[in-house]
């Protein structure tokens, strides 16, 4: 698609809706590229320190009733390590494999029936939104720096639970 058939900031901080009614044959292809203000909007929504170079490529195929959209998304993204607190990056690459329809199509279908696909809107899909929505499913939600494991603290094995206590409190024994 043509950065003309695509319109920026819809809503969300990342937004690129694009005119699916214009697509050619059943066919395209739609790539987004996120500015590094759209990135660190990203950044701030999703809780990390820093997110840059997002892309998302997508093919679609199909029509207006039932349109498949798959591709990836890749961006470089600055975690903090759950076990050092220390910043580092990490590269996501997540797959996307969605499928869109017509707002119509499935009015009072019961969601838990049925796999309703996402909408298309008034013929429109925010390309955008689904960046950073796949960018957010990609994410590790416990990160881990690499090289760093976690070590438990050893605990002397005869000492009793409050033997740490009786020690502040002086010399007493600790009841069995």
């Amino acid at each position: 698609m043509s950065r003309s058939e695509m319109n920026r900031h819809d809503g969300g901080p990342l937004s690129r809706s694009v005119n699916v009614e214009r697509m050619p044959q059943g066919r395209g292809a739609v790539t987004v590229e996120a500015s590094q203000a759209e990135c660190d909007a990203l950044a701030k929504d999703f809780g990390i320190p820093g997110i840059r170079d997002l892309v998302g490529r997508f093919d679609l195929e199909g029509s207006l009733n039932r349109l498949r959209v798959t591709g990836t998304v890749e961006a470089l993204v600055t975690q903090v390590c759950t076990v050092s607190l220390d910043p580092f990056e990490a590269k996501v690459s997540e797959p996307v494999e969605v499928e869109f329809t017509d707002t119509d199509q499935f009015v009072g279908t019961d969601a838990e029936d049925v796999d309703i696909p996402d909408p298309i809107v008034n013929g429109r899909i925010d390309f955008g939104a689904l960046t950073a929505e796949f960018l957010a499913l990609g994410l590790d939600p416990y990160p881990r720096k690499p090289g760093i494991a976690f070590e438990e603290r050893q605990e002397d094995a005869d000492e009793k639970p409050f033997a740490a206590l009786a020690r502040l409190r002086g010399s007493e024994p600790v009841p069995e």
